[in-house]
């Protein structure tokens, strides 16, 4: 990289320093904080931009370079220092977070227009992009840790925005407890390596995996999965995901495209010797994402709220990506591409369901939303390449990432293989089925508007960055993909497959993966394209009802964590207060009472003395004169 590497640290300190300006500086920022907090992304995505160009020029063996910042812990044994690691790993992720991530922040100009704390909102946007940069550039598994914590509490500052609605106070806090669940995970995992191999670097690690014993590599490999199902909002710590569309919709899209849910992706990848050391935790890797693609794909089936529907798509999506990285070597490339391409694709969709809701007063129901396509013509089309890219049309990103994924699923081979490639066939169907369900109540059929409410086309300050996103929605897949692109570009950070497929839609595979699609979108058609929508929910099957309550996410995690724990809590309070306290207590109120009437004795009269020694001598002369008789 010659001399242009020192400075990849500003990728970080640009968008850090510009959140500790905008939060400290207070109210006299408010008239051009959100200039500052666009600016900053922006100039990053210059640098990544620059590096990358550079990355190009050089061969594939010395695409790899460590930076050293500074010593931080020099404790013995115990060396850690800050530093860089810029590899083609990273340097997709620095791209994707520091380009999505400035369209949503131009965007956040317009949405935010009116709201007095706009500079506030651009401080934490800021703090959110850097510590994201910190996670994806960390050369060592604790300053990955450190990122990965500010991400966290970037995270509950924002869903949290609006704090004084409860509901997003109880989901910012929902959203931190249960990751906190995954971060105990990957923290116990760090401790682990430490122990096993006497660093935390990533390099030393991995390359002396191998020497270790299996049981603690899976021990480790299942730590960090715990950690990846956290951020990623996999099962089983999937629940807080769909209470975060409470934060204001620029959120939403910074969090489901480029940031937070692609860092439990990125961990995986990453740590891929590891896993690749592990057989058993790498599958349970592909299983857990296996089982939430079909876990959130059924929820967005049953969900009216248009912000919640596109949240259990990202859940859904995120479980393709696991699945692909679950796959090694032969996963990997294809983990990234979708991972991405969706970047482009859910952004553009959050942010259209933003202008959408900018349009309708806030309003996300998609019941009474219908015929907004006639009136809303940017947002309709740029939502209309997203919707097709997600679903797989041809030619569209999501027909080339994950279509792929489903066809190196089976290529898996085995048992296994063609379980997880069936479950992957089930959630494309389903995918097509929600989100076309979502195009069709949102954009057709009858005006289903309330009194009062007259939807107007979003200002260019949110549409330009929609016209952005969809442009790479329809791109971004082909340009990653065809030709084996990703996988020669990534093949220095992660590895090579043993054997590479070209991409053919024309397989047995292919075809039945573009069969899904259609006949989800047909079926959707048929439901809700065709017939009229009513304004009211009807009750529905059970699987219906299963899927508006969250598949009972939440019921399950009360039933067995939240409650257990509660009565634990009060079992430990009562026994603290009767037991050890009631001991205290008894054996203090002992003494007092003794103490007590012992002191009666001590009068201070003379007379009394003089009755006890009396009464004292009487009672030695008759005990005396007893002995003698």
């Amino acid at each position: 990289m010659g001399t242009g590497l020192e400075w990849a640290w500003l990728l970080i300190a640009l968008p850090l320093v510009s959140g500790a300006v905008l939060l400290i500086g207070g109210r006299r920022t408010d008239r051009w904080g959100h200039l500052l907090g666009v600016a900053t992304p922006l100039a990053s995505f210059a640098i990544g931009v620059y590096l990358f160009a550079r990355m190009l020029g050089l061969p594939p063996e010395e695409r790899h370079h460590d930076v050293s910042l500074f010593s931080w812990i020099p404790v013995g044994s115990f060396q850690v220092d800050v530093g860089l690691l810029l590899d083609p790993l990273a340097i997709c992720f620095v791209l994707l977070i520091t380009g999505v991530g400035s369209l949503i922040h131009i965007y956040s100009v317009g949405y935010m227009a009116d709201d007095p704390d706009r500079r506030r909102f651009f401080g934490y946007l800021n703090l959110f992009v850097a510590a994201m940069l910190l996670l994806v550039l960390a050369d060592n598994f604790l300053v990955l840790y450190v990122g990965w914590e500010g991400v966290g509490l970037a995270s509950y500052l924002l869903i949290g925005f609006w704090y004084y609605k409860p509901s997003a106070a109880v989901a910012a806090k929902k959203a931190f407890i249960v990751n906190r669940v995954g971060d105990f995970g990957l923290s116990v995992a760090i401790m682990i390596m430490f122990t096993t191999f006497g660093t935390v670097s990533f390099g030393p690690i991995f390359d002396n995996v191998d020497a270790a014993g299996t049981g603690v590599v899976t021990a480790i490999g299942l730590l960090l999965l715990l950690g990846a199902t956290g951020k990623s909002a996999q099962l089983p710590l999937q629940s807080w995901l769909l209470d975060a569309m409470e934060g204001p919709t620029p959120v939403s899209a910074l969090i489901h495209a480029a940031t937070m849910v692609t860092a439990g992706v990125y961990l995986v990848v990453r740590a891929g010797p590891i896993f690749e050391a592990a057989p058993q935790a790498q599958l349970a890797v592909a299983i857990v994402g296996a089982a939430t693609a079909l876990f959130g794909a059924i929820i967005g089936c049953g969900k009216d709220d248009i912000k919640k529907a596109l949240a259990a798509s990202t859940m859904s999506q995120i479980g393709y990506m696991h699945l692909a990285a679950g796959l090694g070597p032969a996963g990997y490339a294809f983990a990234i591409a979708h991972l991405l391409a969706h970047g482009f694709f859910k952004a553009g969709l959050f942010l259209g369901a933003g202008s959408v809701m900018h349009a309708m007063k806030d309003e996300v129901d998609m019941r009474r939303y219908g015929g907004l396509a006639r009136v809303m013509p940017v947002t309709f089309v740029t939502f209309g390449f997203g919707y097709l890219a997600i679903v797989g049309f041809p030619g569209l990103s999501g027909y080339f990432t994950k279509d792929a994924i489903i066809e190196a699923t089976f290529a898996f081979g085995g048992t296994a293989g063609t379980l997880l490639g069936a479950a992957a066939l089930l959630g494309a169907l389903l995918t097509a089925f929600y989100m076309s369900r979502v195009m069709f109540m949102t954009f057709f059929g009858d005006r289903r508007w309330a009194d009062g409410v007259h939807p107007h086309e979003s200002p260019r300050v949110m549409t330009w960055p929609m016209i952005a996103l969809a442009v790479g929605s329809v791109a971004a897949g082909a340009v990653f993909t065809l030709g084996g692109r990703m996988v020669t570009f990534l093949e220095s950070a992660v590895g090579a497959p043993e054997e590479h497929h070209a991409f053919n839609p024309f397989t047995p595979i292919g075809l039945a993966t573009l069969a899904a699609m259609v006949l989800g979108a047909v079926i959707a058609w048929t439901s809700f394209g065709r017939r009229p929508v009513p304004s009211t929910a009807p009750k529905g099957s059970f699987v219906t009802v299963a899927a508006r309550r969250d598949l009972y996410g939440d019921a399950v995690n009360e039933s067995v964590f939240m409650r257990p724990g509660q009565w634990l809590t009060r079992t430990l309070v009562f026994f603290d207060n009767r037991g050890v306290d009631g001991l205290v207590n008894t054996l203090a109120a002992f003494v007092g009472g003794t103490s007590g009437r012992v002191r009666r004795l001590q009068t201070g009269f003379v007379r009394s003395y003089a009755m006890a020694m009396f009464v004292g001598a009487v009672a030695v002369v008759a005990a005396l004169l007893l002995v003698r008789l």
